[in-house]
C-alpha cells in the first residue's frame, strides 16, 4: 500500500471513530458514558504514553512544588477531565440545551465589560485556553445573548484538521450550537473576517495559549520562554476591540466559566505595544489556570525548551 493510501485509510478509519462516537456514546445512560470515560482516562494515565508524559511536563510547570505522587494525581485528574470534555462532546448535541444550561454557575466573574462593550457596539477579543469544556461555555453565551436581545453568535478559529470529513463534521457541530467556525490556515480571508466581525461589534474567541505559526510572541509564561500567538492583541490594536482573558473550568456537577480583567492594547499599537499586550495575556491565563490546573488540557509542547527537544 502506497503512503498515500495508507494515510487516507488512516483518515477514514480516524472519522470512523468519531463518527460512531457522536452516535454510540450519545445513546448510553450517562451514569455508563461516564464510567467508561473515567475509565478510559485512568487506563491513559496508567500508561503513561506521549500525551499523558507531556501533559506531565505542562503541569509540572504550573504545580512546581508538587512532588511526584501529587504529580501524579493531577495528571490523572487532568485526563479525566479531559475525557470528561470529550464525552460531553459526544452527548452535547443530544442533551437538554435548558437542562445542560442550567448546570451552568451563574456566577460567571468579569462579564460585565464583555457586556457593556457589545451592548455600546465595540468589538470584544476573548482570549482563552484549552481548558473545561469551552464549547459548552460558548453555548452559555450564546443562549444568554438570546435571553437578552442581541445578536446570538460570535467567531471563532480552529485548526484545520485530516481528513477533511472529520473537520467538516466538528464544524457542523460547533455551527448547530450558534458558532460562526473559520478554519486555521484559510488565509488572509480569515484575518479579515475576524476584522470585519470585531469592527461591527461582535465578539471573537481565540483559543490563545498555543501558538500554530511561525508568528507567535515569546512570553514569560510560568516562569519559562513559551511562544503565543499574537492574533488577539494585533485584532485588538487594529480594530479597537476589547482584549479580555477567560477561563472555562468543571464543576463537580457541571460547567464554570471567568473572565479577567481587560488587557490594555493602544489603537494602531506597534509590535512592541502587541508583545506587551501579549505578555500580560500569558500573565492573566497562567493565573486562571493554576486556579484550576487539572482542566487545562494541553498535552502538546508548549514551552521553547520542549519544542527545541529539551529535556
Amino acid at each position: 500500500m502506497s503512503s498515500g493510501a495508507g494515510s487516507r485509510l488512516a483518515g477514514a478509519l480516524v472519522d470512523t471513530g468519531y463518527a460512531a462516537g457522536w452516535r454510540v456514546v450519545r445513546g448510553l445512560p450517562e451514569p455508563v458514558a461516564c464510567g467508561a470515560f473515567r475509565l478510559g482516562a485512568d487506563l491513559a494515565a496508567r500508561r503513561a504514553g506521549p500525551g499523558a508524559r507531556r501533559l506531565r511536563a505542562n503541569l509540572r510547570r504550573v504545580v512546581p512544588d508538587a512532588g511526584p505522587d501529587e504529580l501524579d494525581e493531577l495528571v490523572g485528574a487532568g485526563l479525566r477531565s479531559y475525557a470528561r470534555y470529550w464525552r460531553e462532546a459526544f452527548r452535547l448535541p443530544s442533551m437538554d440545551r435548558a437542562a445542560v444550561l442550567a448546570r451552568m454557575d451563574p456566577n460567571v466573574t468579569g462579564m460585565a465589560p464583555l457586556f457593556d462593550a457589545l451592548a455600546e457596539g465595540r468589538g470584544v477579543v476573548a482570549a482563552l485556553p484549552h481548558s473545561g469544556n469551552w464549547d459548552l461555555a460558548g453555548l452559555w453565551f450564546v443562549e444568554t445573548q438570546r435571553r437578552l436581545g442581541r445578536p446570538a453568535r460570535f467567531t471563532t478559529v480552529v485548526e484545520r484538521l485530516r481528513p477533511e470529513s472529520l473537520f467538516r463534521r466538528f464544524v457542523a457541530y460547533r455551527e448547530a450550537l450558534g458558532f460562526e467556525v473559520l478554519a486555521a490556515g484559510d488565509g488572509t480571508g480569515v484575518y479579515r473576517t475576524l476584522t470585519r466581525r470585531l469592527r461591527d461589534g461582535g465578539l471573537v474567541c481565540l483559543v490563545a495559549d498555543r501558538d500554530l505559526t511561525a508568528s507567535g510572541v515569546e512570553v514569560s509564561f510560568f516562569g519559562e520562554p513559551a511562544r503565543l500567538p499574537a492574533g488577539p492583541a494585533r485584532l485588538a490594536a487594529l480594530t479597537g476591540a476589547l482584549l479580555v482573558p477567560a477561563f472555562p473550568s468543571f464543576t463537580p456537577t457541571g460547567w464554570a466559566a471567568a473572565l479577567g480583567d481587560p488587557i490594555p492594547v493602544p489603537e494602531r499599537a506597534g509590535r512592541d505595544d502587541v508583545a506587551k499586550a501579549t505578555q500580560a495575556l500569558a500573565d492573566a491565563l497562567g493565573g486562571m489556570i493554576a486556579t484550576a490546573p487539572h482542566d487545562w488540557h494541553m498535552l502538546q509542547r508548549v514551552f521553547t525548551r520542549d519544542l527545541e527537544g529539551g529535556p
